[in-house]
Protein backbone atom coordinates (compact mmCIF):
# COMPACT_ATOMS: atom_id res chain seq x y z
CA UNK A 1 0.00 0.00 0.00
CA UNK A 2 1.60 3.17 -0.71
CA UNK A 3 1.49 6.27 2.26
CA UNK A 4 0.15 9.20 0.77
CA UNK A 5 -0.03 12.55 3.04
CA UNK A 6 -3.50 13.24 4.73
CA UNK A 7 -3.50 16.66 2.68
CA UNK A 8 -2.94 14.86 -0.44
CA UNK A 9 -5.65 12.25 -0.10
CA UNK A 10 -7.86 13.83 -2.70
CA UNK A 11 -5.57 14.18 -5.09
CA UNK A 12 -5.11 10.29 -5.52
CA UNK A 13 -7.48 8.31 -6.18
CA UNK A 14 -8.36 4.45 -8.50
CA UNK A 15 -10.59 4.21 -11.17
CA UNK A 16 -12.94 1.61 -9.79
CA UNK A 17 -12.43 1.83 -6.37
CA UNK A 18 -12.62 5.76 -5.24
CA UNK A 19 -16.25 7.14 -6.37
CA UNK A 20 -14.69 11.07 -5.18
CA UNK A 21 -13.93 13.38 -7.63
CA UNK A 22 -10.21 13.95 -7.99
CA UNK A 23 -9.12 17.67 -5.85
CA UNK A 24 -6.95 19.54 -8.10
CA UNK A 25 -5.76 23.29 -9.29
CA UNK A 26 -3.96 24.04 -6.00
CA UNK A 27 -0.86 25.03 -4.34
CA UNK A 28 1.65 22.35 -3.89
CA UNK A 29 0.86 20.91 -0.58
CA UNK A 30 3.81 21.13 2.07
CA UNK A 31 6.25 18.22 2.89
CA UNK A 32 5.49 17.05 -0.60
CA UNK A 33 8.32 17.40 -3.24
CA UNK A 34 5.97 18.17 -6.17
CA UNK A 35 7.42 18.29 -9.78
CA UNK A 36 6.04 21.24 -10.87
CA UNK A 37 7.90 24.02 -11.71
CA UNK A 38 7.73 27.33 -10.45
CA UNK A 39 5.85 30.25 -11.87
CA UNK A 40 9.22 31.90 -13.33
CA UNK A 41 9.35 28.99 -15.29
CA UNK A 42 6.03 28.57 -16.48
CA UNK A 43 6.18 31.70 -18.06
CA UNK A 44 9.77 30.98 -19.43
CA UNK A 45 9.02 27.76 -21.21
CA UNK A 46 6.15 29.58 -22.76
CA UNK A 47 7.94 32.89 -24.15
CA UNK A 48 11.35 30.98 -24.80
CA UNK A 49 10.92 29.77 -28.29
CA UNK A 50 10.32 33.54 -29.87
CA UNK A 51 13.79 33.25 -31.45
CA UNK A 52 14.44 37.15 -32.30
CA UNK A 53 13.45 37.88 -28.93
CA UNK A 54 15.93 38.79 -26.22
CA UNK A 55 14.95 37.04 -23.20
CA UNK A 56 16.56 38.82 -19.83
CA UNK A 57 15.79 37.27 -15.91
CA UNK A 58 15.76 39.81 -13.84
CA UNK A 59 17.28 37.91 -10.55
CA UNK A 60 19.79 35.93 -8.80
CA UNK A 61 22.05 33.62 -11.75
CA UNK A 62 20.42 30.48 -10.04
CA UNK A 63 17.31 30.97 -11.86
CA UNK A 64 18.64 31.65 -15.68
CA UNK A 65 21.13 28.25 -14.84
CA UNK A 66 17.99 26.77 -14.01
CA UNK A 67 15.81 27.06 -17.12
CA UNK A 68 18.39 27.92 -20.00
CA UNK A 69 18.19 25.03 -22.69
CA UNK A 70 14.97 23.60 -20.58
CA UNK A 71 13.18 23.41 -24.27
CA UNK A 72 14.57 21.73 -27.32
CA UNK A 73 12.55 24.70 -29.29
CA UNK A 74 14.42 24.74 -32.72
CA UNK A 75 14.36 27.98 -34.96
CA UNK A 76 14.95 27.97 -38.93
CA UNK A 77 16.80 31.37 -38.54
CA UNK A 78 17.90 33.73 -35.27
CA UNK A 79 18.71 32.22 -32.83
CA UNK A 80 18.60 34.45 -30.16
CA UNK A 81 16.79 32.09 -27.69
CA UNK A 82 19.35 29.97 -27.15
CA UNK A 83 21.49 31.93 -24.93
CA UNK A 84 20.82 32.87 -21.18
CA UNK A 85 21.23 36.56 -20.00
CA UNK A 86 20.26 37.23 -16.10
CA UNK A 87 20.91 40.87 -14.17
CA UNK A 88 22.39 38.07 -11.89
CA UNK A 89 21.23 40.09 -8.65
CA UNK A 90 23.21 39.91 -5.38
CA UNK A 91 23.21 41.42 -1.91
CA UNK A 92 23.54 44.73 -2.87
CA UNK A 93 20.82 44.71 -5.23
CA UNK A 94 18.59 42.91 -2.24
CA UNK A 95 19.32 45.51 0.09
CA UNK A 96 19.78 48.99 -2.33
CA UNK A 97 17.52 47.83 -5.14
CA UNK A 98 17.85 46.19 -8.49
CA UNK A 99 16.52 48.72 -10.88
CA UNK A 100 19.84 50.46 -12.03
CA UNK A 101 20.99 46.79 -12.93
CA UNK A 102 18.29 46.23 -15.18
CA UNK A 103 18.53 49.12 -16.87
CA UNK A 104 21.80 48.90 -17.43
CA UNK A 105 21.44 45.33 -18.42
CA UNK A 106 19.32 46.47 -21.28
CA UNK A 107 20.71 49.43 -22.37
CA UNK A 108 24.08 47.11 -22.84
CA UNK A 109 21.97 43.54 -24.37
CA UNK A 110 19.42 45.26 -26.83
CA UNK A 111 22.36 47.55 -29.05
CA UNK A 112 24.30 44.56 -28.80
CA UNK A 113 22.08 42.00 -29.99
CA UNK A 114 19.64 44.10 -32.03
CA UNK A 115 16.23 41.93 -31.43
CA UNK A 116 13.01 42.59 -32.35
CA UNK A 117 11.40 42.68 -28.95
CA UNK A 118 12.97 42.18 -25.13
CA UNK A 119 10.96 40.46 -22.82
CA UNK A 120 12.43 40.91 -18.79
CA UNK A 121 11.14 37.97 -16.29
CA UNK A 122 10.80 38.63 -12.49
CA UNK A 123 11.90 35.97 -9.89
CA UNK A 124 10.84 35.75 -6.56
CA UNK A 125 13.35 38.17 -5.14
CA UNK A 126 12.39 40.95 -7.25
CA UNK A 127 8.09 40.61 -5.46
CA UNK A 128 10.55 40.82 -2.42
CA UNK A 129 12.30 44.08 -2.89
CA UNK A 130 9.56 45.38 -4.84
CA UNK A 131 11.68 47.10 -8.24
CA UNK A 132 9.52 48.54 -10.49
CA UNK A 133 10.08 47.11 -13.48
CA UNK A 134 7.32 48.33 -15.34
CA UNK A 135 9.03 51.60 -15.07
CA UNK A 136 12.31 50.86 -16.18
CA UNK A 137 10.55 48.80 -19.18
CA UNK A 138 8.93 51.43 -20.47
CA UNK A 139 12.18 53.77 -20.39
CA UNK A 140 14.27 51.32 -22.08
CA UNK A 141 11.41 51.19 -24.76
CA UNK A 142 11.53 54.60 -25.38
CA UNK A 143 14.99 54.99 -25.53
CA UNK A 144 15.95 51.89 -27.93
CA UNK A 145 12.54 51.73 -29.65
CA UNK A 146 11.91 48.10 -29.34
CA UNK A 147 8.64 46.76 -27.18
CA UNK A 148 10.11 45.85 -23.75
CA UNK A 149 7.96 43.88 -21.94
CA UNK A 150 8.17 42.86 -18.23
CA UNK A 151 6.83 39.25 -17.53
CA UNK A 152 5.05 39.53 -13.94
CA UNK A 153 6.37 35.53 -13.17
CA UNK A 154 7.60 35.85 -9.38
CA UNK A 155 7.72 32.61 -7.72
CA UNK A 156 5.63 32.83 -4.56
CA UNK A 157 2.34 34.24 -6.30
CA UNK A 158 1.44 30.78 -7.21
CA UNK A 159 1.60 27.67 -9.17
CA UNK A 160 3.22 26.82 -12.77
CA UNK A 161 -0.25 27.67 -14.45
CA UNK A 162 0.51 31.77 -13.13
CA UNK A 163 3.38 31.66 -15.13
CA UNK A 164 1.79 30.80 -18.33
CA UNK A 165 -0.90 33.45 -17.76
CA UNK A 166 2.23 36.24 -17.11
CA UNK A 167 3.35 34.69 -20.66
CA UNK A 168 0.17 34.86 -22.07
CA UNK A 169 -0.29 38.70 -21.03
CA UNK A 170 2.99 39.49 -22.21
CA UNK A 171 2.48 37.88 -25.68
CA UNK A 172 -1.32 39.46 -26.13
CA UNK A 173 0.73 42.76 -25.57
CA UNK A 174 2.59 42.34 -28.72
CA UNK A 175 -0.62 41.78 -30.87
CA UNK A 176 -2.67 43.97 -33.11
CA UNK A 177 0.34 45.78 -34.64
CA UNK A 178 0.77 44.49 -38.13
CA UNK A 179 -2.67 45.57 -40.74
CA UNK A 180 -1.37 45.73 -43.34
CA UNK A 181 0.60 42.03 -44.57
CA UNK A 182 -1.77 39.81 -46.47
CA UNK A 183 -3.17 37.00 -44.52
CA UNK A 184 -5.13 34.03 -45.83
CA UNK A 185 -9.31 33.76 -46.02
CA UNK A 186 -8.17 30.18 -44.71
CA UNK A 187 -5.82 31.29 -41.54
CA UNK A 188 -4.84 29.78 -38.16
CA UNK A 189 -2.70 30.38 -35.11
CA UNK A 190 -1.23 27.51 -33.75
CA UNK A 191 -1.07 27.91 -29.56
CA UNK A 192 0.67 25.58 -27.65
CA UNK A 193 3.32 24.19 -30.01
CA UNK A 194 6.96 24.91 -29.33
CA UNK A 195 8.89 23.12 -32.17
CA UNK A 196 10.31 20.68 -29.80
CA UNK A 197 12.56 18.55 -31.88
CA UNK A 198 11.08 20.55 -35.23
CA UNK A 199 7.44 19.73 -34.46
CA UNK A 200 6.05 22.51 -35.58
CA UNK A 201 7.28 22.29 -39.19
CA UNK A 202 5.82 18.58 -38.83
CA UNK A 203 2.25 20.05 -38.05
CA UNK A 204 2.81 23.09 -40.71
CA UNK A 205 3.43 21.03 -43.28
CA UNK A 206 -0.04 18.95 -42.73
CA UNK A 207 -1.77 22.29 -42.77
CA UNK A 208 -0.03 23.55 -45.87
CA UNK A 209 -0.89 19.97 -47.65
CA UNK A 210 -4.72 20.81 -46.57
CA UNK A 211 -4.68 24.24 -47.92
CA UNK A 212 -4.39 26.19 -44.78
CA UNK A 213 -1.90 29.18 -43.45
CA UNK A 214 -0.47 29.55 -40.69
CA UNK A 215 -0.47 33.09 -39.49
CA UNK A 216 1.69 32.59 -36.15
CA UNK A 217 3.12 29.56 -34.51
CA UNK A 218 2.89 30.88 -30.06
CA UNK A 219 5.38 30.42 -29.73
CA UNK A 220 7.52 27.32 -31.94
CA UNK A 221 9.98 28.80 -34.29
CA UNK A 222 8.16 32.23 -33.19
CA UNK A 223 8.70 35.78 -34.50
CA UNK A 224 7.64 39.48 -32.94
CA UNK A 225 6.51 40.01 -36.53
CA UNK A 226 4.04 36.81 -36.64
CA UNK A 227 2.43 37.80 -33.38
CA UNK A 228 1.61 41.15 -34.66
CA UNK A 229 -0.64 39.71 -36.91
CA UNK A 230 -1.72 36.53 -35.01
CA UNK A 231 -5.14 38.53 -34.41
CA UNK A 232 -6.28 38.70 -37.91
CA UNK A 233 -6.29 34.32 -38.28
CA UNK A 234 -9.86 33.32 -38.47
CA UNK A 235 -8.97 30.04 -36.02
CA UNK A 236 -6.54 29.71 -32.97
CA UNK A 237 -5.87 25.97 -32.55
CA UNK A 238 -4.58 25.65 -29.36
CA UNK A 239 -2.23 22.18 -28.72
CA UNK A 240 -1.01 22.35 -25.29
CA UNK A 241 -4.06 23.32 -23.65
CA UNK A 242 -2.88 24.18 -19.99
CA UNK A 243 -0.26 26.95 -20.89
CA UNK A 244 -2.47 28.52 -23.78
CA UNK A 245 -5.96 28.48 -22.98
CA UNK A 246 -5.76 31.64 -21.09
CA UNK A 247 -4.37 33.54 -24.27
CA UNK A 248 -6.75 31.76 -26.82
CA UNK A 249 -9.95 33.64 -24.56
CA UNK A 250 -8.48 36.79 -24.39
CA UNK A 251 -7.76 37.00 -28.38
CA UNK A 252 -11.57 35.89 -28.50
CA UNK A 253 -12.90 38.50 -26.37
CA UNK A 254 -10.57 41.08 -27.79
CA UNK A 255 -10.66 39.98 -31.55
CA UNK A 256 -13.53 37.26 -31.86
CA UNK A 257 -10.95 34.95 -32.68
CA UNK A 258 -12.57 31.32 -31.88
CA UNK A 259 -10.48 28.33 -30.60
CA UNK A 260 -9.97 24.89 -30.21
CA UNK A 261 -8.26 22.31 -28.15
CA UNK A 262 -6.85 19.84 -29.92
CA UNK A 263 -3.89 17.54 -29.57
CA UNK A 264 -1.05 16.33 -32.30
CA UNK A 265 0.11 13.37 -30.39
CA UNK A 266 -1.18 10.14 -31.52
CA UNK A 267 -3.22 8.71 -34.77
CA UNK A 268 -6.38 9.38 -33.34
CA UNK A 269 -5.58 12.92 -31.93
CA UNK A 270 -3.45 14.12 -34.69
CA UNK A 271 -6.40 13.22 -37.24
CA UNK A 272 -8.84 14.68 -35.19
CA UNK A 273 -6.94 18.22 -35.09
CA UNK A 274 -6.67 17.73 -38.85
CA UNK A 275 -10.31 17.44 -39.51
CA UNK A 276 -11.78 19.45 -37.04
CA UNK A 277 -9.15 22.51 -38.55
CA UNK A 278 -11.05 21.42 -41.83
CA UNK A 279 -14.31 20.93 -40.70
CA UNK A 280 -14.16 25.09 -39.60
CA UNK A 281 -13.73 26.50 -42.87
CA UNK A 282 -16.37 24.20 -44.68
CA UNK A 283 -14.69 24.01 -47.89
CA UNK A 284 -14.95 20.86 -50.07
CA UNK A 285 -11.22 21.47 -51.47
CA UNK A 286 -10.01 21.87 -47.85
CA UNK A 287 -11.75 19.03 -46.67
CA UNK A 288 -11.08 16.23 -49.71
CA UNK A 289 -6.90 17.20 -49.18
CA UNK A 290 -7.45 16.74 -45.55
CA UNK A 291 -8.95 13.33 -46.32
CA UNK A 292 -5.99 12.51 -48.92
CA UNK A 293 -3.31 13.58 -46.13
CA UNK A 294 -4.74 12.10 -43.54
CA UNK A 295 -4.74 8.13 -45.84
CA UNK A 296 -1.36 8.45 -47.52
CA UNK A 297 0.03 8.78 -43.64
CA UNK A 298 -2.20 6.68 -41.90
CA UNK A 299 -1.55 4.19 -44.66
CA UNK A 300 2.54 4.76 -44.33
CA UNK A 301 2.42 4.35 -40.82
CA UNK A 302 0.54 1.28 -39.15
CA UNK A 303 2.50 -1.13 -41.38
CA UNK A 304 5.42 0.11 -39.17
CA UNK A 305 3.65 -0.31 -36.10
CA UNK A 306 2.87 -3.66 -36.43
CA UNK A 307 6.34 -4.95 -35.51
CA UNK A 308 6.59 -2.76 -32.47
CA UNK A 309 3.28 -3.91 -31.17
CA UNK A 310 3.93 -7.49 -31.42
CA UNK A 311 6.82 -7.11 -28.84
CA UNK A 312 5.42 -4.69 -26.53
CA UNK A 313 1.97 -6.31 -26.48
CA UNK A 314 0.68 -6.58 -22.90
CA UNK A 315 3.06 -4.83 -20.93
CA UNK A 316 1.95 -1.91 -18.67
CA UNK A 317 2.62 1.91 -18.79
CA UNK A 318 2.83 4.96 -16.06
CA UNK A 319 2.49 8.42 -17.61
CA UNK A 320 3.44 11.57 -15.55
CA UNK A 321 3.27 14.85 -17.83
CA UNK A 322 2.85 18.63 -17.14
CA UNK A 323 -0.34 18.79 -18.97
CA UNK A 324 -3.14 16.55 -19.02
CA UNK A 325 -4.37 16.49 -22.53
CA UNK A 326 -0.78 15.34 -23.34
CA UNK A 327 -1.64 12.01 -21.50
CA UNK A 328 -5.15 11.69 -22.79
CA UNK A 329 -3.28 11.36 -26.30
CA UNK A 330 -0.29 9.52 -24.68
CA UNK A 331 -2.97 6.46 -23.34
CA UNK A 332 -4.61 6.40 -26.38
CA UNK A 333 -0.83 5.90 -28.32
CA UNK A 334 -0.10 3.38 -26.19
CA UNK A 335 -2.73 1.19 -26.74
CA UNK A 336 -2.23 1.44 -30.83
CA UNK A 337 1.26 -0.25 -29.56
CA UNK A 338 -0.51 -2.82 -27.28
CA UNK A 339 0.38 -1.19 -23.79
CA UNK A 340 -1.79 -0.10 -21.19
CA UNK A 341 -1.27 2.63 -19.09
CA UNK A 342 -1.85 1.63 -15.45
CA UNK A 343 -0.70 5.05 -13.58
CA UNK A 344 -1.90 8.59 -15.19
CA UNK A 345 -1.33 12.13 -13.84
CA UNK A 346 -0.67 15.70 -14.66
CA UNK A 347 0.97 18.47 -13.07
CA UNK A 348 -1.48 21.05 -13.98
CA UNK A 349 -4.84 19.38 -14.86
CA UNK A 350 -8.61 20.60 -14.31
CA UNK A 351 -11.07 18.75 -13.29
CA UNK A 352 -12.62 18.53 -16.55
CA UNK A 353 -9.18 16.81 -17.31
CA UNK A 354 -9.15 14.31 -15.39
CA UNK A 355 -12.58 13.15 -15.63
CA UNK A 356 -11.78 12.12 -19.12
CA UNK A 357 -8.70 10.84 -18.34
CA UNK A 358 -11.11 8.43 -16.04
CA UNK A 359 -13.15 7.56 -18.70
CA UNK A 360 -10.70 6.27 -21.30
CA UNK A 361 -8.36 4.31 -18.61
CA UNK A 362 -9.36 0.73 -17.03
CA UNK A 363 -10.45 -0.19 -13.85
CA UNK A 364 -7.47 -0.20 -11.24
CA UNK A 365 -5.84 2.71 -13.00
CA UNK A 366 -4.23 5.07 -10.61
CA UNK A 367 -4.95 8.77 -11.89
CA UNK A 368 -2.89 11.73 -10.09
CA UNK A 369 -2.67 15.66 -9.45
CA UNK A 370 0.60 17.19 -8.41
CA UNK A 371 2.41 13.56 -7.45
CA UNK A 372 5.76 13.55 -5.57
CA UNK A 373 8.60 10.81 -6.43
CA UNK A 374 7.84 8.78 -3.56
CA UNK A 375 4.14 8.50 -4.20
CA UNK A 376 4.81 8.24 -8.51
CA UNK A 377 7.46 5.22 -7.88
CA UNK A 378 5.24 3.47 -4.81
CA UNK A 379 2.28 3.34 -7.63
CA UNK A 380 4.61 2.59 -10.62
CA UNK A 381 6.01 -1.08 -8.73
CA UNK A 382 2.69 -1.25 -7.15
CA UNK A 383 1.53 -1.77 -10.93
CA UNK A 384 3.66 -3.20 -12.26
CA UNK A 385 4.66 -0.39 -14.86
CA UNK A 386 7.59 -1.48 -17.30
CA UNK A 387 7.61 2.18 -18.75
CA UNK A 388 7.24 5.71 -17.48
CA UNK A 389 6.60 8.46 -19.60
CA UNK A 390 7.82 12.21 -18.06
CA UNK A 391 10.17 14.80 -18.13
CA UNK A 392 13.28 15.27 -17.25
CA UNK A 393 12.66 15.14 -13.17
CA UNK A 394 11.10 11.87 -13.83
CA UNK A 395 13.71 9.95 -15.57
CA UNK A 396 15.87 9.36 -12.74
CA UNK A 397 13.04 7.38 -11.00
CA UNK A 398 12.46 5.38 -14.10
CA UNK A 399 16.28 3.97 -13.88
CA UNK A 400 16.32 3.79 -10.41
CA UNK A 401 13.45 1.36 -10.35
CA UNK A 402 14.64 -0.81 -13.90
CA UNK A 403 12.20 0.37 -15.95
CA UNK A 404 11.83 1.66 -19.55
CA UNK A 405 11.77 5.60 -19.82
CA UNK A 406 10.21 7.64 -22.66
CA UNK A 407 10.65 11.60 -22.11
CA UNK A 408 7.98 13.46 -23.67
CA UNK A 409 8.31 16.84 -22.03
CA UNK A 410 9.63 19.82 -23.42
CA UNK A 411 13.84 18.84 -22.50
CA UNK A 412 13.45 16.23 -25.47
CA UNK A 413 15.53 15.75 -29.09
CA UNK A 414 13.09 13.56 -30.48
CA UNK A 415 9.92 14.44 -32.54
CA UNK A 416 7.07 13.12 -30.99
CA UNK A 417 3.95 14.82 -32.46
CA UNK A 418 2.02 14.16 -36.07
CA UNK A 419 2.39 10.49 -37.73
CA UNK A 420 6.13 10.75 -38.46
CA UNK A 421 5.96 11.48 -34.37
CA UNK A 422 4.20 8.38 -33.69
CA UNK A 423 6.44 6.25 -35.46
CA UNK A 424 9.65 7.75 -33.45
CA UNK A 425 7.32 7.24 -29.99
CA UNK A 426 6.75 3.77 -30.91
CA UNK A 427 10.70 2.97 -31.70
CA UNK A 428 11.62 4.84 -28.62
CA UNK A 429 9.15 2.95 -26.11
CA UNK A 430 10.66 -0.52 -27.58
CA UNK A 431 13.90 0.44 -27.78
CA UNK A 432 13.42 1.33 -23.92
CA UNK A 433 11.22 -1.32 -22.66
CA UNK A 434 13.22 -4.03 -24.84
CA UNK A 435 16.48 -2.85 -23.64
CA UNK A 436 18.76 -5.54 -21.82
CA UNK A 437 20.36 -3.39 -19.50
CA UNK A 438 17.50 -3.32 -17.07
CA UNK A 439 18.59 -6.91 -16.04
CA UNK A 440 21.36 -5.46 -14.87
CA UNK A 441 19.39 -2.56 -12.65
CA UNK A 442 19.75 -3.59 -8.92
CA UNK A 443 15.87 -3.05 -8.20
CA UNK A 444 15.03 -6.02 -11.12
CA UNK A 445 18.16 -7.97 -9.51
CA UNK A 446 16.56 -8.12 -6.14
CA UNK A 447 13.20 -8.29 -7.64
CA UNK A 448 14.29 -11.77 -9.53
CA UNK A 449 15.99 -12.21 -6.79
CA UNK A 450 13.03 -13.06 -4.67
CA UNK A 451 11.02 -14.16 -7.22
CA UNK A 452 13.99 -17.03 -7.94
CA UNK A 453 13.48 -18.21 -4.42
CA UNK A 454 11.63 -21.32 -3.74
CA UNK A 455 8.29 -21.47 -1.27
CA UNK A 456 9.69 -23.72 1.07
CA UNK A 457 12.71 -21.74 1.24
CA UNK A 458 10.93 -18.88 2.28
CA UNK A 459 9.20 -20.02 5.31
CA UNK A 460 10.42 -19.99 8.62
CA UNK A 461 12.91 -22.85 10.22
CA UNK A 462 11.53 -24.29 12.62
CA UNK A 463 12.35 -24.09 16.65
CA UNK A 464 14.19 -27.03 17.86
CA UNK A 465 12.28 -29.69 18.95
CA UNK A 466 8.77 -28.45 17.35
CA UNK A 467 7.68 -30.15 14.10
CA UNK A 468 7.61 -27.25 11.36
Amino acid sequence: MVEVLDARKQQVLEKGKDAYALVCEKPSTAGSVSQRACVFCGSRVVLYPIADALHLIHGPIGCAAYTWELRGSLSSGPELHRLSFSTDLREKEVIYGGEQKLYASLSELIPAYKPNAAFVYCTCIIGLIGDDVEAVCARVQKEQGIPVLPVHSEGFKGTKKDGYKAACEAAFSLMGKDELSPVSPFSINILGEFNLAGETWIIKDYYRRMGIEVTACLTGDGRVAELGKAHRARLNVVQCSGSMTYLAKMMQETYGIPFIRVSYFGIEDMTQALYEVAEFFQDPRILHQTQELVREEVSRLLPGLGKYRKALEGKKAAVYVGGAFKAFSMVKALRHIGMETVVAGSQTGSPEDYEYLKAITQDGTIILDDTNPLELSGFILEKGADLLIGGVKERPIAYKMGIGFCDHNHERKEALAGYRGMLNFAQEVYASVRSPVWKYAPARQAAAAKAAVPAKALRPRAEPGVLG
